[in-house]
């Protein structure tokens, strides 16, 4: 098993000082995982709202959880935004019997009510895939190659892991995106996703896009923001010093996962990669999550 021990030494950091830990990242990077190391699954203080047992549990809340002590997990928080309040009224008990570490596969402004109700109790962790501190160099070109999903990563050969990428797609689109209340076709939604990956590294131009899909460029801006939150797509804007005008210049967009982003454009093995017309797009957003990931920086700009 790859240890992830800078992650949860910051998850530690974080639950010392803070009531509420969000850990926040896409589906299958590996949260739950690191939250089982914190928390045992057959623990009375771990819900996972995507098991029957725990949605049961929870049919009224504040009985269930105010009881309990120490630290309690509640994994795919997005199923269930109506918790928020009720983990307000519980963090702002004194003494305090309880801290909560809450998983979530979306970006905050997705769960709007998160931000709203836990505002000033709530510290934010976004969690990604394997990085390269985690795999070590010498795992690098696999890193590249397959991404950092924990699945995609450790697949037996590059074709399970290829294989793995597709039905991740799949069931992203049509099971995880309208979970947030998002009405968007899974076709439609793939053709764009599918659209982007060929701009990976280079300026947003959504008219473009817009007029290959047949749709507004108001959209298509929504489509774009919608990956953005689910973890998918980084939209790196670009620096000035005029605030002003980073508000009107157009972003650059990139795949946050090389994996992904090979998968969208057919790159099976090494030697496609190799020979492929997007390689020197894809080294590039690699770096720039790699970095981003080593240097956690609160903002992120390109010059």
């Amino acid at each position: 098993m790859i240890q992830r021990t800078a992650l949860r030494q910051q998850i530690e950091t974080a639950l010392r000082r803070s009531r509420v830990v969000t850990l926040i990242g896409p589906r299958q990077c590996g949260k739950t995982t690191m939250a089982r190391t914190f928390v045992a699954p057959d623990s009375l203080n771990y819900f996972d709202l995507e098991d029957p047992v725990s949605l049961a549990r929870l049919e009224q809340p504040l009985t269930a959880l105010r009881d309990l002590h120490g630290l309690v997990v509640i994994d795919e928080i997005q199923r269930r935004p109506d918790l928020f309040p009720v983990l307000r009224v519980l963090a702002d008990r004194e003494p305090l019997p309880a801290r909560f570490l809450i998983l979530g596969s979306a970006s905050p402004a997705l769960l709007r009510q998160s931000s709203e109700s836990l505002a000033g109790r709530m510290e934010i962790i976004t969690m990604s895939g394997f990085n390269l501190a985690e795999t070590g160099a010498d795992a690098k070109d696999r890193l590249w190659l397959r991404g950092g999903f924990p699945l995609s990563f450790l697949a037996d050969s590059d074709e399970d892991s290829f294989a793995w990428r597709k039905n991740f797609i799949q069931t992203f689109l049509e099971r995880d995106v309208p979970q947030f209340g998002i009405q968007i076709p899974a076709y439609t939604l793939f053709r764009f996703w599918s659209m982007l990956a060929h701009y990976h590294g280079q300026t947003w131009n959504g008219a473009e896009i817009a007029r290959s899909l047949g749709i507004s460029r108001v959209t298509v801006r929504r489509y774009l923001d919608v990956l953005d939150g689910l973890f998918m797509v980084r939209q790196l804007q670009p620096w000035h010093v005029n605030l002003k005008k980073r508000q009107v210049k157009s972003p650059k967009i990139y795949l946050r996962d090389s994996g992904l982003l090979h998968q969208l454009l057919g790159i099976r093995t090494w030697k496609e990669l190799l020979t492929h017309p997007r390689l020197g797009a894809s080294w590039e957003g690699f770096v720039i999550e790699e970095v981003i990931k080593a240097v956690r920086p609160d903002d992120v700009y390109f010059w």
